[in-house]
């Protein structure tokens, strides 16, 4: 089976509580459809907003955990502590944390600012990502994927071995030429026509 991939936000600010002193809700964007990632070891990847379909259809029970621990669990959808609210933007998300949370001080770090960033974990479909050349950099389109859970997460940097799948992918299609320069033509092709 392959290794989850994990995409952490944290160029802007994505998590911030929410609610009333005594039922503060954590509220944010965990997925973030049509744009362009930061570079993840070679290229950049932009989700489309269709590839968030198959969880929706499948019906994945989605868990919010703290810094994709499945051991600090804030929220599940099934319990009902976990609303996921898919818009034309992004996967908002509202999570109602059991108190205390853990870490104990996880609603005050949010609310000063010191953990801003969320995050997703998600498995690639086998038909479900387009590579192209775009502007001299190589772009990966995901437009269809499994999404297991959603993360606070304190440092937001994207680490080598949570691109590694995609990096896998990557070297796979370099590897075969004409299927790379097939891409590069269809590109061409579509750009011509427009």
């Amino acid at each position: 089976m392959e290794t989850l991939e994990r995409r952490p936000f944290g160029w802007e600010r994505r998590a911030e509580v929410r609610g009333t002193p005594s039922h503060p809700i954590i509220a944010g964007t965990a997925i973030v459809f049509n744009a362009r990632s930061q570079d993840l070891g070679g290229f950049v990847e932009i989700i489309r907003p269709e590839a968030f379909k198959r969880t929706l259809d499948e019906g994945i029970d989605l868990r919010a955990f703290f810094d994709h621990d499945p051991g600090k669990v804030l929220g599940r959808q099934s319990a009902g502590t976990l609303k996921v609210i898919p818009d034309h933007r992004g996967v908002n998300v509202e999570i109602d944390p059991p108190s205390p949370t853990e870490p104990p001080n996880l609603l005050q770090s949010i609310g000063r600012g010191d953990i801003t960033g969320m995050s997703f974990a998600f498995r690639t479909m086998p038909e479900g990502e387009d590579w192209k050349r775009e502007d001299g950099r190589i772009v990966r389109y995901v437009t269809d994927m499994r999404v297991f859970e959603v993360s606070v997460v304190s440092m937001p940097a994207y680490a080598q071995t949570d691109v590694e799948v995609a990096l896998r992918s990557l070297r796979k299609l370099q590897g075969t030429g004409p299927k790379i320069l097939a891409l590069q033509q269809r590109a061409a092709a579509r750009a011509a026509r427009w």
